[in-house]
């Protein structure tokens, strides 16, 4: 049992996957300084923003399973599916939440009770992405898998 669970730390798949996370979420504090024109270390821990690491994460799992088990195998149609449904929901529903916060913290800031704000807490506003930040995430999964199937 126990060399079973100590195998999580030379599986190729999980090495990719946490990689691909790791690389996209360091891009986004130059990405958010070139943008915004702010240098935000804080950027590397938030969700949001180019490029999507989860995009990253599951494409690059999608791929190094298909070139390691096959792209014919159940494992790769299953990985496939699950970054399919991520990059929708990072582009669909998380990125209209998103928009919705930023509506809702508008009329927080304009309303008041008796002189006072409703609430001092804004919503989270980035909390998805754009169509551009999915292809930017899907673009470093697919250049993180191809450096371990081939490189490492």
């Amino acid at each position: 049992m126990v060399h079973n669970v100590l195998g999580i730390f030379s599986n190729k798949l999980v090495w990719t996957f946490l990689t691909a996370w790791f690389v996209a979420q360091a891009l986004k504090i130059p990405t958010y300084w070139v943008l915004q024109k702010k240098l935000d270390f804080k950027r590397f821990f938030g969700a949001g923003g180019m490029p999507s690491s989860h995009t990253a994460m599951v494409v690059s799992l999608a791929i190094t399973t298909g070139g390691t088990m096959g792209f014919d195998s159940v494992t790769f149609a299953i990985t496939m599916a699950l970054a399919f449904i991520v990059m929708y929901d990072a582009s669909g529903v998380r990125y209209e939440t998103g928009k919705q916060a930023v509506v809702i913290n508008e009329i927080l800031r304009k309303v008041f009770i008796d002189g006072k704000p409703i609430s001092d807490d804004e919503l989270k506003e980035v909390v998805g992405h754009t169509h551009i930040e999915v292809v930017g995430g899907f673009v470093v999964g697919v250049l993180v898998a191809l450096l371990y199937l081939f490189v490492i």
